[in-house]
């Protein structure tokens, strides 16, 4: 075979044909299955390290949102904290102060405090 010839500037570099054809694939072809195991692999450890513990706290957040019942002392997001005092299908009247009430949307509640949380911030 001929050598491969590539000019650098003014300088000619002769690469024999077999160093040329082994920058590529492996000479025998192989490697497709290896390299199928390790895209699944790492599939695997993103779906075991990301995916799972985020599809799970989703849920439990999801719970959570359901479960809500008017008298709750709850976070929403921003840090507004309030005692749950209407219910609605889709958004939560918190009552902040005394005669003092907002309107938020029901996912927006980050966390249920115990009872008399409230009583011991003021």
């Amino acid at each position: 075979m001929a050598p491969f010839r590539q000019t650098f500037g003014e300088t000619a570099v002769l690469i024999s044909s077999a160093w040329a054809q082994a920058a590529g694939a492996p000479a025998g072809g192989g490697g497709g299955f290896e390299s199928m195991i390790l895209i699944v692999l790492m599939f695997g450890v993103l779906y075991f390290l990301m995916i799972r513990p985020q599809m799970k706290r989703a849920k439990e957040h999801k719970t959570m949102i359901e479960a809500l019942q008017k008298g709750d002392e709850v976070v929403a997001a921003g840090g507004v904290l309030g005692r749950i005092s209407k219910l609605n299908e889709n958004y939560v009247t918190l009552e902040v102060s005394d005669k003092v009430e907002i309107q938020i949307q029901r996912p927006s509640v980050q966390l249920v405090l115990p009872k008399g949380t409230l009583k011991n911030i003021q």
